[in-house]
């Protein structure tokens, strides 16, 4: 079958790699229809370099068909329709039976101290061979996969694997009161994401961002917009918009970002340049992000505010101002996304015909898996419009 492999930093492939076959009795396979590229999936792209092998199949955003099921798996036919969460987790330990799937016991690196283990997203995750492919094996049949019907385009329901519950993870860790107004820093996929949420809710919402096209999204669907190029302090700026007090939440879906600071691109490209055996150590205990969003999202929350984090960071000792945290009486909620605890609350406005979310129109480029490695450069540039891209295999 064909599939993205990552080869080197900022270099993947297509190549010929041998089809999945079934492992366990509650394996199954899907061929899958459409798969998309996430910008975490950038992140193991260059910084977290230090965790992928040449060959390591990437992507965790699939959905396809079923092709073959193991002799232990009751729920699920060939033929099904599914779409299949990042998170590889076995739905009845301990952690899943509490909605933390992202925290699987069954499938935990404890060799890593990392959490449950994740569709193509390197060793530090299990090294699970990813979703940028014709053909996937799923694990855990009868629990993760979610069937969903016939009819609809795929774009309806493809964001079921990441987007759509780490956005609304985000919105309800974020708890925001009935009248509540909430500020999203980045309006990238999953912060364009958690604003419709938010406003589908019946919340107020800023989004600040500095790619305009970005900003045009958002504000389309409803949500005021800060464009950060024409702004000095973002605090000031939402706080004069909401009478001086600021946002009752905040979310941070930027994440590990080195934009605009020349530091952390050098720290980037200077660990990629380690080998493994100490690039990992240094990635995992020490500081290589910008923290420009997350400590905005700090100064802007209003006093007795949340600041929800979507956005991944992969630095241990990062400066954060715990003086002002504590002084404003701030919570702070974040993690993966358990995306299972999620679908239920979800599938229903997937099936609602009027998609209330705008889920058929959210991505903004389908491609066929041979351009992926284009698709990679022009995502991590944010060129042409570039906010969500799929690959149909």
């Amino acid at each position: 079958m064909k599939a993205v492999t990552w080869q080197a930093p900022r270099k993947v492939s297509v190549d010929e790699v041998p089809d999945p076959t079934i492992q366990e009795a509650t394996d199954a396979i899907i061929r899958v229809t459409t798969t998309g590229l996430c910008g975490s999936d950038l992140h193991l792209y260059e910084p977290l370099a230090p965790f992928m092998n040449a060959g390591d199949v990437i992507g965790h955003e699939p959905m396809g068909i079923v092709e073959e099921v193991g002799p232990g798996v009751r729920d699920l036919e060939v033929g099904d329709r599914v779409v299949v969460p990042f998170n590889v987790c076995c739905g009845s330990c301990w952690t899943c039976s509490r909605g933390l799937h992202s925290q699987c016991e069954t499938t935990q690196n404890h060799e890593n101290g990392t959490g449950a283990s994740m569709l193509g997203y390197s060793s530090l995750y299990g090294a699970v061979p990813g979703g940028q492919a014709e053909l996937l094996r799923v694990p855990f049949a009868d629990f993760m996969p979610m069937k969903v019907p016939q009819g609809p385009v795929d774009d309806r329901f493809v964001l079921l694997s990441d987007v759509l519950p780490t956005a609304w993870q985000g919105v309800e860790y974020a708890a925001l009161p009935t009248d509540g107004v909430l500020l999203v820093m980045g309006a990238g996929p999953i912060g364009d994401m958690a604003a419709r949420i938010a406003l589908h809710r019946g919340h107020r919402v800023i989004v600040a961002d500095r790619e305009r096209d970005r900003l045009a999204r958002v504000a389309a669907r409803g949500a005021e917009t800060v464009d950060l190029n024409d702004v000095d302090e973002l605090g000031e700026e939402v706080r004069s918009r909401t009478g001086g007090r600021g946002p009752d939440s905040v979310i941070d879906a930027v994440g590990m970002e080195a934009f605009g600071n020349p530091v952390v691109e050098a720290s980037h490209k200077v660990v990629g340049m380690l080998p493994d055996a100490l690039a990992g150590p240094f990635m995992q205990a020490a500081g290589v992000d910008r923290l420009a969003a997350l400590h905005g999202a700090i100064d802007a929350v209003r006093r007795g505010g949340t600041v929800s984090l979507l956005g991944v960071y992969g630095g241990a000792v990062d400066p954060m101002p715990l003086m002002q945290m504590f002084d404003k009486q701030i919570q702070m909620r974040m993690g993966q996304a358990n995306v299972r605890r999620w679908t239920d609350d979800i599938m229903p406005l997937l099936l609602d015909d009027g998609d209330p979310l705008g889920t058929e129109e959210f991505v903004s480029h389908r491609l066929p898996l041979d351009d992926a490695p284009e698709a990679y450069e022009r995502f991590r540039d944010k060129e042409d419009g570039v906010v969500k891209v799929v690959f149909t295999p």
